[in-house]
């Protein structure tokens, strides 16, 4: 499986094309929708969201409530679009026309100057419109899918708050994957541990107070993925450390760790790896999890723990220094439509992106045309690891 994605964050859709998404999945576009809405939810969130609400439009690769195994490509139309026909249209402009909202002031912490370097952009509005944390609905919309395949296969994925600002949420860690989603999706921040919540919410409202930002950690946890998945023999196919760039690849975020991750530099090694123990009913199973689900490269048949760090988002209402790239004199970088906490959100779009790794990860391990011959794939293999 593999997915691209285009469009900008003015611009008239995004679009998501998909392929190696088996045939006959049953998929629907509410099941899309669902992630789509989850993704503009979440406190500290900023006008934008009650300017667009995101509903998937299936254009190709479904019928009939089922995949046919050709390319699905996902549209999200952007409603907001009629007021920037102007500015961000295809269409070219009349000779003396002048280009509206140009920026020539780079933002610190964006890709502004780095990209209009790169592509030789006066206007780095050609650079943010492609750079904006926006696109990541649609990467939401293919973890969707893939989602949705996991689920078919027994694999759950769920997504949260772990930190925001410094305040850490105790996680109770016997609870199981349907009750982290369910009882992350009943908090604003999207975390367990209502009084951290609360000190959550305050420290949101007192950075936007003061037109300030704050980031935070999110946690994704996964339960059903079967032992062995990712390889050992060669560094590129390594689970692990595909995942980490995936999570990596999400705007903003600086760092990830799986399980215990930078404690395990603490502990003596007698307190980071997990016994193995066995069971008649279950197999193979760790005594303790504090390698987050993986062991060389491969899963372990444990849940899949893995954390990703977000920098506080850099536009700010209180603008930092930036040099304006035409008189090369300093300047208070400009101000684009932004959150003062976008960290709710972005523990959404980790758990799709997670997702959509793990489903690749499994059409590549099995044979994937077919998605009954997948499933039967799937559970003899559980079997005989099972067994081993």
């Amino acid at each position: 499986m593999r997915y691209l994605t285009a469009g900008e964050s003015h611009g008239k859709q995004l679009t998501t094309i998909i392929e190696g998404v088996p045939s006959h999945l049953p998929l629907l576009p509410e099941q899309i929708n669902e992630s789509l809405i989850r993704r503009q939810g979440g406190y500290g969130r900023g006008r934008r969201m009650q300017i667009e609400k995101d509903l998937v439009d299936i254009t190709s690769g479904v019928r009939h409530g089922y995949t046919l195994g050709s390319p699905i490509s996902l549209v999200v139309h952007n409603d907001d679009f009629k007021h920037w026909v102007n500015i961000m249209g295809e269409e070219p402009l009349p000779e003396d026309a002048e280009v509206k909202r140009t920026i020539s002031r780079p933002r610190p912490g964006h890709a502004d100057l780095n990209g209009g370097m790169k592509y030789g952009h006066r206007d780095m509005r050609n650079v943010l419109e492609r750079s904006s944390a926006r696109e990541t609905a649609a990467r939401v919309g293919a973890g969707a899918v893939a989602k949705v395949l996991l689920k078919e296969l027994g694999i759950e994925v769920a997504g949260y708050v772990r930190e925001i600002a410094g305040i850490v949420s105790k996680v109770d860690e016997t609870l199981d994957v349907h009750e982290r989603a369910r009882i992350s999706e009943e908090s604003p921040v999207r975390t367990f541990d209502e009084e951290a919540a609360q000190k959550m919410m305050e420290a949101i409202d007192l950075a936007k107070k003061e037109g300030d930002s704050i980031g935070g950690v999110c946690e994704v946890y996964v339960e059903g993925m079967p032992a062995g998945i990712g390889s050992y023999v060669q560094y590129d196919r390594k689970l692990d450390a595909k995942l980490a760039g995936a999570v990596m690849s999400i705007n903003a975020f600086k760092g990830v760790e799986f399980g215990i991750g930078f404690e395990a530099a603490r502990r003596n090694g007698s307190q980071v790896h997990d016994e193995i123990l066995w069971d008649e009913e279950k197999g193979y199973y760790r005594r303790t999890n504090n390698l987050g689900g993986f062991e060389g490269g491969m899963t372990s048949g444990m849940p899949i723990v893995v954390k990703g760090v977000m920098k506080p988002i850099p536009t700010l209402y209180k603008p930092l220094q930036s040099v304006d790239i035409e008189t090369k004199e300093p300047f208070q970088a400009s101000i684009e439509r932004s959150d003062s906490c976008a960290v709710p959100a972005a523990s959404v779009v980790m758990e799709h992106i997670v997702a959509f790794e793990l489903a690749k990860a499994i059409t590549e391990e099995f044979p994937s045309d077919y998605f009954p011959r997948l499933k039967k794939a799937v559970d003899d293999y559980r079997a005989e690891v099972r067994e081993f």
